[in-house]
């Protein structure tokens, strides 16, 4: 699970997908300038809300962490594209055994990291233990623990003896990050094998990449970036209207959308999110242990009105976990939606009839806030009440994700291929169903990926008709930019935003 805004988590994902080989990372790129003469000694300057908490996406660094230095700074066996596509990048190649067990990892040769030191198979064993260590709070870390034994036979082999099978393998590796393993100080400084090498972070302000001249790839098609941090979206905005920055990497305030759409100046880019808003249960908890209380409420919010209020024209309606890019997508819309009439129906079914009172743990920056009341509005029409809780992305960590100390939340969850969580009861939501535990097991150890899509679908529907959760809706990827770049991702799936492709024109 990733969490937006704090984003300390990751989502347990997916199938082994088509793999490409790729350098410095390449892949299409948004729109803006195209072609003619660029400056290859610029900075791009990028607006963010999400300032990382620490550098170590180990230990709780943030969505900012990853926005900044995945892809930029650091650099794994394997890469997800912009595209969405897996691809290989400190692998030069690998080889699966026969009852897919065993991993054998070719390592690309002439690679260093920023301190000088040659990478090798010894880093790459550290960066794999390090993410499933006892203290990690990586993104990986669950699904990762299907690793039994990691063997180095030499300096450029791999070797990854696996407990059961694991489809999802190579797909959960590109979020590895290639860590040196004599590194030190990883919270305040780094040593990957990046297009970038870290040049100052300023916290509250600022973090700048520069140009890494030993890069093994193609180089950075710019010198240095610079991400400038915001508190809100409207100061985000007059920055990118007085040139301070040149892009902003996800739009939060849709109103103000019509002063970029309306000049030739920037581009506006709404490309393919993954990030859903969750109304998520304590399915533990009464009166959220009744799954007609939990569809009570799904069918009494107007999700269509939500996201209308928050993003106009804006985002999608999901019913589901699922979104349209994963490959066991189905549009679940119409389960458990929108009818107040079958909400006091399923109310008076489960005792409610004169309704009842739940505390929503709600965080404390946009849109949550904003959602709280909207749903609190919608609920009392079927005689709930409900008690809007708000609480700082700390809170919300030790209160509900780590001590399930809640009744009700709302979250948003950034990955794609995290419907998988679901089949874990122990999760902070403590949803329980054996037959779907099952069922993610299977598709995990399934032999293909049409095998293991089937099985997921089933898991999409079981769990949309139990309403383990009320998801209210998918939110947009608007990136806004000056004209002048080009190159800059569209989509920024799981929170990155790859930046050596940017071209700025002078």
């Amino acid at each position: 699970m990733n969490i937006k805004k704090s984003s300390l988590y990751g989502g347990a994902t997916a199938a082994t997908l088509a793999l490409t080989l790729t350098a410095c990372g390449g892949g299409a790129g948004g729109g803006g300038a195209s072609g003619g003469a660029y400056d290859k000694n610029a900075t791009v300057n990028v607006g963010s809300l999400y300032e990382p908490q620490n550098l170590d996406n180990t230990a709780g660094g943030g969505q900012g962490v990853t926005e900044a230095l995945a892809g930029n700074v650091y650099e794994g066996l394997f890469k997800l594209g912009d595209n969405g596509k897996v691809e290989k990048q400190l692998a030069e190649d690998y080889k699966v055994s026969g009852d897919g067990l065993t991993y054998t990892f070719t390592l690309r040769g002439g690679v260093k990291f920023h301190s000088g030191k040659k990478l090798t198979s010894q880093d790459v064993k550290y960066s794999l233990e390090k993410v499933i260590s006892k203290d990690s709070q990586s993104a990986r870390k669950s699904s990762l623990e299907v690793i039994k034994d990691i063997a180095t036979p030499d300096a450029r082999t791999v070797k990854v003896t696996l407990s059961k099978k694991s489809i999802s393998f190579v797909y959960n590796l590109s979020y590895v990050w290639i860590i040196n393993s004599e590194a030190k100080n990883l919270k305040t400084s780094e040593d990957g094998t990046g297009p970038y090498t870290l040049d100052k972070w300023t916290r509250g302000s600022a973090l700048g990449l520069d140009r890494f001249a030993g890069y093994w790839g193609r180089a950075a098609a710019n010198k240095g970036v610079l991400f400038h941090y915001y508190k809100n979206a409207t100061a985000l905005n007059n920055a990118l209207l007085t040139n301070a920055v040149d892009v902003v990497t996800s739009e939060q305030s849709p109103d103000a959308l019509d002063q970029f759409k309306n000049n030739q100046n920037y581009k506006v880019n709404d490309g393919n999110s993954t990030t859903k808003l969750l109304l998520a249960f304590n399915d533990k908890a009464k009166p959220f242990t009744d799954v007609r209380v939990r569809q009570a409420v799904s069918s009494a919010i107007d999700d269509k009105k939500l996201l209308e209020s928050v993003w106009g024209g804006y985002g999608k309606l999901i019913g589901s976990m699922v979104p349209p890019t994963d490959p066991w997508y189905e549009d679940l819309t119409k389960v458990n939606g929108y009818d107040t009439a079958r909400a006091k129906k399923l109310l008076k079914e489960a005792g409610y009839q004169d309704g009842f009172t739940f505390t929503l743990d709600t965080p404390n920056y946009d849109p949550h806030p904003t959602a709280a009341t909207f749903i609190k509005s919608q609920l009392a029409k079927v005689g709930i009440t409900v008690k809007i809780n708000t609480i700082t992305p700390d809170e919300w960590y030790t209160k509900v994700y780590k001590n399930h100390d809640f009744t009700a939340t709302l979250q948003e969850h950034v990955n794609d291929r995290d419907l998988v969580w679901y089949g874990n009861p122990d999760f902070y939501w403590g949803y329980d169903n054996k037959q779907v535990t099952r069922w993610v097991e299977q598709a995990e150890a399934a032999s293909t990926t049409a095998e293991q899509t089937e099985l997921l679908k089933k898991v999409n529907r079981k769990t949309a008709e139990d309403a383990a959760s009320d998801w209210l809706y998918l939110y947009p990827q608007i990136v806004v930019a000056n004209s002048k770049l080009s190159g800059y991702p569209v989509n920024g799936l799981n929170s990155q935003f790859f930046a050596y492709d940017i071209k700025k024109k002078g």
